[in-house]
């Protein structure tokens, strides 16, 4: 379907969400929460799109919430639990990539934040401007940055609001690579491709286990992957894995 702010295409498995608000370097307006939550929901829906690629339209990813939308007493307002698009997305059961195309900010990383990898071009930019406007992160950032580069660099981005270059970033840990303006796409597609060729079933109960287990102590992480990994077991896509490990050949797995 059409959406009004981001561009949602998909192929061969692979499906491309793009923040399509360039003027405004795509910040996060009402329209855009809701054509995201519908998107993922429709996404979360199709057999067929085995992972999504997320970034930007234009020279930004993400710059935030939009500003001027939120001193608009006439505009819509996000319903109570309207921002949870972010755990859409961490709870997705299928690899999300950011490919984070130029600067992000505030919101912008906590989209980031909220995906299995983060592909940097050389044009990207991290930063949390929240504290320099009064408030806080509102989608995860003090939840999830501090999980992924440590607490001490993490408060260090929250509390003075600076920006981080995408050289830092990957230093830090918060990307995955960093590669040039022009091949960050095909760096994208290349992850996404090899990825679609994984059993979704494992995909999906690896990104389970990771993001559940983290909230757990180890002894119940542990119990919980040795249970996913029993229902793997008893799955189509196991036994066409051993099977083609026999006989030699590339696997086709279905998720089932």
């Amino acid at each position: 379907m059409a959406y009004e702010t981001i561009i949602y295409q998909k192929a061969n498995h692979i499906g491309v969400i793009t923040l399509n608000r360039p003027q405004q370097l795509n910040a996060i307006s009402y329209q855009l929460a809701m054509d995201l939550i519908q998107a993922l929901d429709e996404i979360a829906e199709d057999r067929e799109v085995r992972v999504i690629i997320l970034t930007g339209a234009g020279r930004a990813f993400c710059a935030g919430a939009d500003i001027k939308e939120m001193n608009d007493p006439n505009a819509k307002r996000l319903p109570e639990g309207g921002a949870l698009f972010f755990d859409k997305i961490e709870a997705l059961s299928k690899p999300v990539i950011a490919a984070i195309n130029g600067p992000a900010n505030g919101g912008g990383v906590e989209l980031a934040l909220a995906c299995d990898f983060r592909l940097a071009s050389e044009a990207a930019g991290f930063g949390f401007g929240e504290v320099k406007l009064g408030v806080i992160p509102a989608g995860g950032g003090t939840a999830r940055m501090p999980r992924l580069i440590g607490a001490p660099k993490a408060k260090e981005m929250l509390y003075f609001g600076n920006i981080i270059n995408a050289e830092e970033a990957y230093r830090l840990g918060l990307v995955n690579k960093v590669v040039s303006a022009e091949k960050l796409m095909d760096e994208a597609n290349g992850w996404a491709a090899e990825l679609k060729e994984r059993p979704p079933l494992s995909l999906k109960m690896l990104k389970s286990c990771v993001n559940i287990g983290m909230r757990m102590d180890i002894s119940a992480a542990v119990d919980y992957e040795a249970k996913c990994a029993a229902i793997l077991r008893e799955s189509e896509d196991f036994k066409e894995g051993v099977r083609a490990f026999v006989e030699k050949r590339k696997p086709v797995f279905k998720g089932r």
